[in-house]
């Protein structure tokens, strides 16, 4: 027999995330034929369209936002779980982002070389052709937000319409500093799209910021129909007067400060120089302190012309020796981050500064200490490769223990290198020149060495700790045959 319950109830299904109702409960307390006598109208139980936000990623632990370098989809393509959607540049790496739905791509929020903070919606999922409707009004009404932001400066141009001109002028001067002699940086799709096309990526002209090769510059170089990127800048341009609103809110801050001299340029950071300055910034709360040490180099200078001609790098030689000097001394491996204790780091992973194009990154070797000089080479030059088209993973670059400097190559005689935060202790190493040192008889020759400094945090490393340290790098470094066991 059918209950009469039942029959005043119809559950239809449709879908929504965004829908702000939630499902009737029962309470235990009341008795079923109390419900029964109840003459309530019918009631409908709905669950609503699935629409579901794309979110920015944290792509690392420092990211706080990310920059869409390209759209992978556009709006109105089907999506399936697992799919790559877009292209987002984090702090260190260009890196792309894949849907953990199945979809529709229904509207596209931020677009191509916007920027949003983690956790913003950057674009809407749609469960089926049905919803693209409402999912482009949620869409509509996330840029509408942010449209009361834009008032504020409407005065502000009007004042000062002088300076306006100066601030868009670099803007499209930049690409084209960036993309002469710099080497050519696509983004993955990009590349993709290359090799499916057979299309000579070096000969393809980039239109993306900084001279970036972009998906359309290879389907133009391919003869194809360019893909329809411009609905979602088209959405992005209504979604970004926000940004706007934060320049009389910085500019008013530092109003200290003097005034640009005429003629000047103001550039703003890239997303990866924002992230360089903050933890350089953050590493000044570190009480630091410095000690250099000579090393004679050589035996290592001629063990280098020996294994040069089979890929090893002086950097992989350097890399070598300090991991074996630190599985001597562990406490210059390891680290401190809360202040109130330290931690002693079980794997020896040496991180390399390397310049690239509008930064510095920091390349990992990872268990440095337990590769072989020919394998750890290898490795270093796929991640140096990886690094300069900005496509390493996060592992590879934040999970270093100990970081080396190196600018002998250019003639650098000496340096001191800022400690990165959560690490224990830095190498910067100079040149090696040759150098008249005197023996204990009181003879002169002539030895090749270079000037090694070590910052490190003075909370859990000691003098005596560097000093002991660098004495075995030392000792390694003048015995170079050893690198090679």
């Amino acid at each position: 027999m059918a209950s009469p319950f039942l029959s005043n109830t119809i559950i239809s299904f449709s879908s929504s995330l965004s829908s702000s109702s939630s499902l009737p409960r029962l309470a235990p307390s009341i008795p079923f034929s109390a419900i029964r006598s109840k003459s309530t109208p019918r009631r409908i139980l709905t669950v609503r369209s699935k629409i579901r936000e794309i979110f920015m990623p944290a792509l690392s632990s420092t990211m706080t936002e990310g920059k869409i370098v390209s759209w992978v989809k556009s709006e109105g393509d089907v999506l399936s779980k697992g799919e790559s959607v877009v292209v987002v540049e984090s702090d260190k790496a260009d890196m792309d982002v894949e849907t953990f739905y199945d979809g529709i791509l229904a509207a596209i929020v931020v677009g191509e070389g916007e920027t949003a903070p983690v956790g913003a919606a950057i674009g809407i999922l749609a469960e089926t052709e049905d919803e693209i409707a409402e999912a482009k009004a949620k869409a509509a009404s996330k840029s509408g937000a942010s449209t009361p932001s834009a008032p504020p400066p409407a005065p502000t141009p009007a004042a000062a319409s002088t300076p306006a001109p100066p601030k868009s002028t670099p803007a499209p001067a930049a690409p084209t500093v960036a993309e002469g002699p710099r080497k050519t940086v696509a983004t993955p799709y990009a590349k993709k799209l290359a090799k499916q096309h057979k299309v000579d990526i070096e000969s393809v002209v980039g239109t993306g910021p900084y001279g970036r090769i972009t998906p359309e510059d290879i389907e133009a170089a391919a003869g194809l129909s360019p893909s329809k990127k411009n609905v979602g800048l088209a959405v992005v341009v209504e979604t970004k007067p926000a940004a706007p609103a934060k320049a009389p809110a910085a500019s008013a801050a530092p109003s200290s400060l003097p005034p640009p001299v005429p003629g000047s340029t103001v550039v703003p950071f890239t997303t990866m120089q924002s992230a360089v300055s903050k933890n350089m910034v953050e590493s000044l709360s570190v009480p630091t302190f410095r000690v250099g040490y000579p090393v004679t180099t050589d035996a290592l200078d001629a063990l280098y012309e020996k294994v040069k001609p089979k890929g090893v790098t002086m950097t992989a030689l350097l890399a070598k020796a300090a991991a074996m000097a630190l599985a001597q001394h562990p406490v210059v491996n390891s680290s401190c981050k809360d202040g109130k204790s330290f931690t002693y780091n079980s794997n020896i992973n040496i991180a390399v500064a390397v310049a690239i194009n509008g930064g510095l990154i920091t390349p990992v070797l990872q268990d440095a200490d337990k590769l072989d000089l020919y394998l750890l080479s290898q490795k270093w030059k796929e991640l140096v490769e990886k690094a300069r088209a900005k496509q390493l993973q996060p592992q590879e670059y934040n999970s270093g223990t100990f970081t080396l400097s190196n600018l002998g190559m250019f003639g650098v005689d000496r340096f001191d290198a800022i400690l990165p935060p959560g690490q224990g202790a830095i190498m910067a190493v100079g040149a090696s020149k040759p150098t008249v040192v005197a023996d204990a008889d009181g003879f002169f020759s002539v030895k090749n060495k270079m000037l090694v400094n070590v910052t490190a945090d003075h909370r859990i490393i000691y003098g005596a700790d560097l000093a002991a340290f660098l004495q075995t790098f030392s000792k390694i470094v003048e015995n170079a045959e050893s690198l090679t066991l």
